[in-house]
């Protein structure tokens, strides 16, 4: 059957071409035929007769050869689609192998007697052919009693058959031919009774139901033959069954015709017919007989024993009147009644079998073969009678209504089944079958009115021409639904099923043998009703009857589906009850055992897993309880099963907690659970799924209500714990959320190609490896950082696994994209793994077993990491080799980054005496060997997969040795040198830097065409990485060349600048960005590279120019990229970005500019400096024009202003000053007074023209471009503005003080030492204001020149103060006159007091010293630097 319904496949789809369906039917085929060859020779081995032998063979090579040819034909038929003549030979080669199928089927053992059964009931049913018929020349009487006869041993006779289909070959031959013997017997009776009619019309109705009943008989053959040959097939036995039936009811519509004259005995025989049909249902009762549940079934047993008392009663009241109409119609509702017990037993028996838990109930199918079956012997049997030519008008339209409506039946169904089925191949048949039945009968209607408007033999011929279409079509169509993929599957009863089904079929069988026995006795009394013995017969026969009706209904109450295994569920989970208050109990005596055999994680897990299922059970079993009771013991024997490891799960978690309350929490939720559980089982077993037990409904209701409301108390619970659990909840299902989306069908129209996204992929499967090692090592050290990891593992896999699904989509061939999804898929059931034992740790951080999970969890990621590699690798070997060897790349880059940090801080030193020689002639044989190495990649990217990689692993290999010697080298220079390391170290990093741009870019124009953009991008790359590699070679060169060296460093760096400024030009965004004062943060190293270079320009010393090289090369580096990132920030508008982006270039312009007037330093250098320097300030302005207060330019600005006010304001205060009244003594005193005051006028008029003029100096500063007048930073200290302000204040406060002192002085208030600490202090701070603005300022401007005048002036004007003050303070001196005591005591006493002043003065002096010396050392600190050094 397999092998002709792919024939059939081959045959159609090839017509319709659809090559994959054809090239699945053909293998199909190809392993159908593999089974048949093997069969064909086990038959021929196990038969006796050679000939039989030989023929099965014969027949098994034709369709073996058939097959071959019928799938060249297909094989053409698709080469060549619309060629008419290869179509005609595929349908010729199709029917020839259908015919070689049969025929091999027909030389099975057995099939040979069946079909000479066929052909000998087809021989004998000629005779109904003849125009009339011989009068019969039997008395009536005997012809009806012959006709009864063989009637019955014809029924039984089909009963023999049915029951050989389950024996031995030998038993269905001999079955065959003794029913076609019968047949025989049973044809000639009934032409002799068709003899015995008066009428011709009554004639004609007895020879069709004959015609009817051999049609009938030959169905029943051919589907026995079908059984045998495959007792497997779906439905065939229902088939057979309905085939025999249908033989029955033929035979009983001939009795009841030709027996109408003897009222009883027709319908005893009726009966017996019928109850012997129905036997077979209660055989093996695996598949349902009707739509009745099982309460149904006890209804219909109770209704039809009802009936069927009343109905037995009456046989035997009527027998005793010899009532004979009375009686047969009591006998005919009692057959009825039998046959309604029988099915409803039968039904219940089923019932009962599938209800068992270790039953599989059968499913549905698409259609039912049955209904197809009965319609196509209906059509059959009516097309029969309508080119019968001796049919009445009223017979022809009675067929057509047959016609009608059976051929609409089966368009319905294909209707209904093409709307079911998901099969479009299936769904294009059914309706293509149906429109073929209705266009057919639609043919054959039109030639039925023709013929019923003239019954003519030209129109009897139309009609018999337009009915064989209607019976091939349907006769296809009846054999596409018998295709097994649509037939229903038989129910798989356990033999506990078995065993339960047995009491009902026993009391149902031996209820119709008693009551076959109780109508053929009644026969028998209805003739004779005079006997007594058999009327007591008849009483027993009454009574055995009512015993098994007893019987079958205790049967069926007692075997309710579902109440015993209600039982069994109850004892179970009332075990699980006592289980879980032992767990409570010992929690509460604190001596619950801890479970150390496996997680809290894994705990949780199980016990959220169970009462999950357990909630998803509460609804099945309510609505099994009120109206499923095959389904109820399915439901409580799942519930049943889930308790006993609920109560372990809860009692593990129980004792993992370490908070009592929360134990108790969790054991008493679920013993509420259970106890739920317990209630609804017992409300389920009073229901018993009985719809009609209307008053246990509502308990069914409530009971389930409680239980989903201890389900939901205990999950609320269980979710709170689980969000302790790191709140990992949300990661996971983010995670199983990308790995669906892997399973979409139709993925996102791929924007780049397969190396594009093989590159991303690999990123973030590396990202997620090393996240998974670092989960590994926090796990141990610092648990609590898990979540953090966790939430950067599920975010890289949601990019890996969107990239992964579009380089699955872009992969050729289809084979490694299904791969790639594959691993992806697998390396997300890892990551969902990994993310729950890190949210269970951080709960219980001490938990070993855990950590052990998560490290092995960890361990798995990196494996499927590297399955995801390796099918990443298969897709395109040469660019995994590029992606590896870029990897590897910017490992180098890392590594001499390092490299840079221990020469700049001088302490890369080599490990022995070797020199730079040493090593020279090795880097520059290493470095020719990568620029051949370049060569073969550039080359790679047009060659072949294998080429590429080799020329990717190449370079990286030798790129990573040239960095080592080139290191070696570096170290051999000495830490004496470190600017000339640095350069040298800088060097081989941008060969690093140009060869990864170069892999990045041979990997993007790999398998392109010459003219894609991405070759020009490669040819441009490899331009870089020769400059680079030439200039690596030049700075060799000049390493040991003093004179050249700092020249070489300088021209590096600016071609390092060039290729930055290209890359911050292109369009690229950044990876990431930074915010707008990061930015303006990086404008300082600028600012003190452009210091630097100045100084070397000036200076011309190979030492500075070196060091202006390594540090611009930083210096723009950092800004550029800083400038970038923080164009590109959310928040910075379009118009701002390309403003940024546009000083970032012109400020880089700028600078290269003055690098290569330092390189020539012949050159003038300060005319570059203004535009520079504007570029510098205004290109990070992030648009706005607006000064900040806190900027210390802005504060050195005020504080200068402020500064000079103040000493004006002092100058005005001295201006009014007049000296004191009093006596005068000499002159000179006089004088003094006059010159101290006209000393500090010009001291202080000095000091108000000093910080104007520094403040012209600072604005002088801020035009030529050396500050900014817009702070660099809130954050930056500003030294210069610093040292400015503070010298400025300093200058204000001791002009404030000289005014006061001079004051004092002249009113006689102060001493002349306190006016010459104040000069020197207004000295001093003009000192230091001089040095803060001589630190940026040029010494050739205008404004120095002035400032430096006006300091000059200050300090001539305080050393006049000084000198005057001094004077006559020694003039004082002199003049003072010490008068000596002449006494000897007083003498003494003098000197004494004397030596006691000078020892206080002396510690006072010292004590002074030491407080200003304090003040000086806490005033030092607040120095800025230039400051200090200047001190110093």
């Amino acid at each position: 059957t397999t092998q002709l319904i792919s024939l059939n496949y081959i045959w159609r789809f090839s017509e319709q071409q659809h090559p994959s369906i054809l090239w699945v039917a053909a293998r199909e085929t190809a392993q159908a035929l593999k089974t048949l060859a093997q069969a064909a020779r086990g038959v021929a081995a196990s038969t006796t007769d050679p000939a039989a032998a030989h023929a099965m063979l014969d027949s098994a090579r034709d369709v073996m050869e058939g097959s071959a040819m019928l799938i060249q034909e297909a094989k053409q038929a698709l080469i060549a689609p619309g060629d008419a003549e290869s179509q005609q030979r595929l349908a010729q080669v199709a029917k020839a192998v259908s015919h070689s199928l049969n025929n091999c089927v027909n030389c099975l053992p057995g099939q040979k007697d069946v079909d000479v059964a066929l052909k000998s009931i087809g021989e004998s049913s000629k005779k109904l052919l003849v125009d009339s018929l011989p009068p019969s020349t039997k008395p009536f009487q005997e012809a009806q009693s012959e006709l009864n006869q063989a009637a019955a041993d014809l029924n039984q006779s089909a009963g023999e058959v049915v029951h050989a289909t389950r024996g031995q070959s030998g038993e269905l031959a001999a079955a065959s031919g003794k029913f076609s013997d019968d047949f025989d017997e049973f044809l000639d009776a009934g032409i002799e009774m068709a003899g015995q009619a008066q009428t011709k019309e009554d004639q004609i109705q007895v020879i069709g139901n004959l015609k009817n009943i051999s049609m009938a008989s030959s169905k029943l053959l051919l589907a026995a033959k079908s059984l045998s040959v495959d007792p497997g097939a779906p439905n065939a036995k229902n088939l057979l069954a309905a085939a025999a039936r249908a033989v029955t009811e033929s035979i009983n519509q001939l009795i009841t015709l030709c027996t109408q004259q003897a009222p009883g005995q027709k319908e005893c025989d009726n009966a017996l017919r019928e109850l012997e049909t129905v036997k077979g249902m209660l055989d093996n009762p695996n598949e349902p007989v009707s739509d009745l549940s099982y309460f149904d079934c006890i209804e219909s047993v109770m209704e039809n024993s009802k009936v069927l008392g009343e109905s037995m009663a009456g046989i035997s009241q009527n027998a005793k009147t010899g009532d004979l109409p009375a009686f047969g119609e009591c006998v005919g509702i009692a057959s009825k009644a039998l046959c309604g017990l029988t099915e409803a037993a039968a039904q219940a028996a089923y019932l009962v079998g599938i209800s068992d838990p270790n039953s599989q109930a059968g499913h549905q199918g698409l259609v039912d073969p049955i209904q197809f079956a009965r319609a196509n012997q209906a059509i059959q049997m009516a097309c029969q009678n309508l080119v019968d030519p001796g049919s009445s008008p009223s017979q022809v339209l009675s067929a057509a209504t047959i016609v009608a409506k059976h051929t609409s039946a089966l368009c319905n169904a294909c209707r209904i089944a093409s709307s079911k089925t998901a099969n479009p191949v299936a769904k294009r048949h059914f309706v293509q079958s149906a429109k073929e039945v209705a266009n057919s009968t639609a043919n054959l209607v039109k030639t039925i009115k023709a013929l019923d408007g003239d019954f003519s033999e030209d129109n009897r011929s139309k009609c018999r021409m337009a009915t064989a279409p209607l019976i091939e079509a349907v006769e296809n169509l009846t054999a596409f639904a018998s295709n097994p993929e649509f037939v229903s599957i038989p129910a798989q009863i356990s033999s506990e099923g078995s065993q339960a089904q047995e009491p009902i079929l026993v009391s149902a069988k031996t209820m119709l043998e008693s009551s076959s026995y109780l109508i053929r006795t009644a026969r028998s009394l209805a003739i004779n009703p005079k006997d007594p013995p058999t009327w007591s017969v008849l009483a027993g026969h009454s009574h055995t009857v009512s015993d098994s009706i007893k019987s079958l209904i205790t049967s069926i109450r007692d075997k309710a589906p579902g109440q015993r295994e209600c039982d069994y569920s109850i004892d179970g989970i009332n075990r699980c009850i006592r289980d879980i208050e032992q767990a409570s109990l010992a929690a509460v005596s604190q001596s619950l055992a801890t479970r150390d055999d496996i997680s809290v994680e894994a705990l949780q897990e199980q016990l959220t897993s169970v009462v999950q299922e357990i909630g998803h059970l509460i609804d099945p079993i309510a609505t099994a309880a009120r109206g499923e009771a095959a389904q109820l013991g399915h439901k409580v024997t799942q519930l049943a099963s889930y308790f006993e490891p609920l109560i372990l799960a809860a009692v593990g978690v129980a004792s993992k907690i370490l908070d009592h309350q929360q134990q108790m929490t969790v054991l008493d939720q679920t013993k509420t659970l259970a106890e739920s559980a317990l209630q609804m089982l017992y409300a389920a077993k009073e229901g018993g799924g009985n719809p009609k037990a209307q008053h246990t409904h509502d308990a069914i209701t409530e009971a389930a209500q409680l239980m989903k409301e201890a389900v939901d108390d205990i999950m609320v619970t269980l979710n709170e714990a689980a969000s302790e659990v790191g709140l990992v909840g949300g990661m996971v299902d983010a995670i199983a959320e990308a790995m669906s989306k892997l399973d979409e069908g139709t993925p996102p129209e791929p924007k780049g190609t397969f190396v594009d996204y093989q590159t991303t992929v690999v990123k973030y499967s590396k990202a997620i490896a090393v996240t998974a090692q670092e989960m590994m090592t926090k796990s141990v050290t610092n648990p609590e950082e898990l979540g953090g990891l966790a939430s950067q593992m599920t975010s890289d896999y949601g990019h890996l696994a969107f990239q992964g699904q579009m380089a699955a989509a872009t992969a050729e061939p289809e084979e490694i994209g299904f791969q790639i999804r594959t691993r992806v898929q697998d390396l997300g059931h890892g990551c969902i793994f990994l993310v729950q034992k890190a949210g269970a740790l951080q709960v219980c951080p001490t938990d070993s077993y855990t950590k052990r999970e998560l490290i092995e969890c960890a361990r798995a990621v990196t494996e499927k990491v590297s399955l995801v590699l390796s099918a990443l690798q298969a897709g395109n070997k040469g660019t995994q080799a590029c992606i590896t060897a870029a990897t590897a790349v910017s490992g180098i880059i890392a590594d001499l980054d390092t490299t840079i940090m221990f020469a700049t801080a001088g302490t890369l030193n080599a490990e022995n005496s070797e020199t730079f020689a040493d090593h020279r002639e090795n880097i520059l044989k290493t470095a020719k060997a990568l620029v051949e190495d370049t060569k073969l990649l550039v080359s790679g990217a047009a060659s072949t997969p294998d080429k590429l990689a080799q020329a990717a692993q190449s370079s990286a290999a030798t790129i990573t040795q040239l960095a080592e010697v080139v290191k070696l080298g570096a170290a051999s220079l000495g830490s004496d040198d470190p600017e000339t390391q640095v350069v040298l170290i800088n060097a081989i990093k941008d060969v690093a830097k140009a060869l990864s741009d170069l892999i990045s870019a041979t990997k993007g124009a790999a398998s392109k065409p010459a003219d894609d953009p991405s070759m020009y991008q490669l040819k441009g790359a490899a331009k870089v990485m020769v400059t680079n590699v030439t200039s690596l070679l030049k700075t060799v060169k000049a390493v040991e060349d003093e004179a050249t060296r700092g020249t070489r460093a300088l021209e590096a760096t600016i071609e390092c600048i060039k290729q930055e400024l290209t890359l911050f030009q292109s369009k690229d965004v950044p990876e990431k960005t930074s915010s707008p004062e990061e930015s303006i943060r990086m404008t300082k190293g600028i600012t003190m590279a452009t210091t630097k270079a100045v100084a070397a320009g000036n200076s011309c010393r190979q030492e500075d120019v070196i060091a202006t090289a390594n540090l611009s090369r930083k210096a723009v580096s950092d800004m550029l990229t800083a400038c970038k990132q923080a164009s590109f920030h959310p928040d910075v508008s379009d118009e701002v970005r390309t403003r940024a982006l546009r000083f970032g270039t012109e400020c880089t312009l700028g600078y290269l500019d003055l690098l290569e007037h330092v390189l020539v330093v012949r050159k003038p250098i300060s005319p570059l400096l203004p535009c520079y320097q504007e570029s510098l300030s205004f290109g990070l302005i992030l648009g706005t024009e607006w000064v900040d207060p806190e900027d210390p330019t802005v504060i050195a600005e005020t504080e200068l202003l402020g500064a000079a006010a103040s000493i004006e304001a002092a100058a005005k205060k001295l201006e009014q000053l007049k000296p004191r009244a009093k006596p005068k003594q000499a002159d000179e005193t006089l004088d003094f007074e006059e010159q101290i005051l006209e000393a500090a006028k010009s001291i202080a008029a000095a000091t108000s023209a000093l910080v104007k003029s520094a403040s012209a100096a600072q604005r002088e500063l801020v035009a030529q471009g050396k500050v900014g007048s817009i702070p660099a930073n809130a954050a930056d200290d500003g030294q210069w503005s610093q040292g400015l302000i503070s010298a400025a204040r300093m200058v204000a406060a001791a002009t404030s003080s000289l005014c006061e002192a001079a004051n004092a002085s002249v009113q006689g208030h102060a001493s002349e030492e306190k006016l010459i600490s104040s000069a020197k202090q207004v000295a001093a701070s003009t000192a230091q204001l001089l040095v803060a603005c001589k630190v940026k300022a040029d010494q050739d401007s205008e404004a120095m020149r002035r400032l430096q005048a006006a300091g000059n002036a200050v300090k001539r004007a305080s050393d006049n103060l000084v000198r005057a003050a001094q004077k006559a303070a020694f003039g004082k001196a002199d003049d003072d006159d010490v008068v000596v005591k002449t006494k000897f005591v007083g003498g003494i006493a003098q000197i004494i007091a004397a030596q006691e002043e000078m020892l206080k003065k002396e510690r006072e002096l010292e004590e002074a010293r030491k407080k200003l010396a304090q003040i000086r050392q806490q005033q030092y600190k607040f120095l800025p630097t230039e400051l200090r050094e200047d001190e110093g």
